[in-house]
Formats: C-alpha cells, structure tokens, sequence
C-alpha cells in the first residue's frame, strides 16, 4: 500500500518499522532517492501516506507516522541493495551461528545464489540469505 504512494513520487521505501515507544505506537517509514532525500520528500510522502492511511485505516489503534531518511545505516533488504553497495562496509546478524558466529563486519561482495558474501579481515565469509536476520551498512568513522 505504502510502496505504490512513494515509487510514484519518485522515492524508494526502504524499510518501515511499527514499534512501541514508552506508551506510544510509532509507524516509521524509511524512504530513499538516487542523491538523497529532501525534507519536503519526507513532509510529501508524509502528507499522501496519512491521507492513505486514514481512508483505509488498516491499524486499529493510535501512532505517530514518521518519515524519514534510512540514515548512513541503512538496511539491506532487496536483491538490487546488495549490488548497489557492492564494496561498502556491512554488519550483518544471523539467526544461527555460521561458523560459530551470529555477528559480522566486513566489505560487502554481493549477493550470489542466495548467499550474502562478506570479506571479512582476510576471510569470505558466505552467509545463506534465509540465515541473515539483519544486515546494514556500517558507519566507518
């Protein structure tokens, strides 16, 4: 439902998140752009979404919509992410160990017949797609 509002205003939805805070619940949609995003892509995509959701109000209880950037630590979650970000810095997280570990940094090889491919100091690490509970980019400061 989101996705079709923010592809036809050009953007990308990256992820969304519906969490509760403290006593409140929190939508929070993460969209992108070749170039990055602008504040009035935000208040754009802001303004159709709460327009969307409220005809068809498909949560029952009360939030707060937020939209924003996915930050310089975004996630990975489309096939086309792993290419474009071929080369960067990634963290990734496992459901199960692989090779006795849940936890990863390292450069980012690419996605290759469903395995996500990590160089990590010296080792490629290969991790099963289904196996990857999260992966993001990773600040290098």
């Amino acid at each position: 439902m989101s996705e079709s509002v923010i592809e036809s205003l050009g953007l990308e939805l990256v992820d969304v998140e519906y969490v509760k805070e403290g006593g409140a619940w929190f939508l929070r949609v993460f969209i992108d752009k070749a170039g990055g995003i602008t504040h009035d892509d935000c208040q754009e995509v802001s303004v159709r979404l709460s327009e969307l959701l409220d005809r068809k109000d498909p949560i029952p209880q009360s939030y707060i919509l937020e939209v924003s950037s996915p930050g310089i630590e975004r996630p990975l979650n489309k096939p086309g992410d792993f290419e474009r970000f071929r080369g960067y810095k990634v963290r990734a997280s496992t459901f199960a160990p692989v090779d006795g570990r849940k936890e990863f940094i390292g450069e980012l090889n690419g996605l290759i017949d469903g395995n996500v491919l990590i160089h990590t100091g010296g080792d490629q690490v290969s991790l099963p797609l289904e196996q990857v509970a999260k992966i993001r980019l990773e600040a290098d400061f």
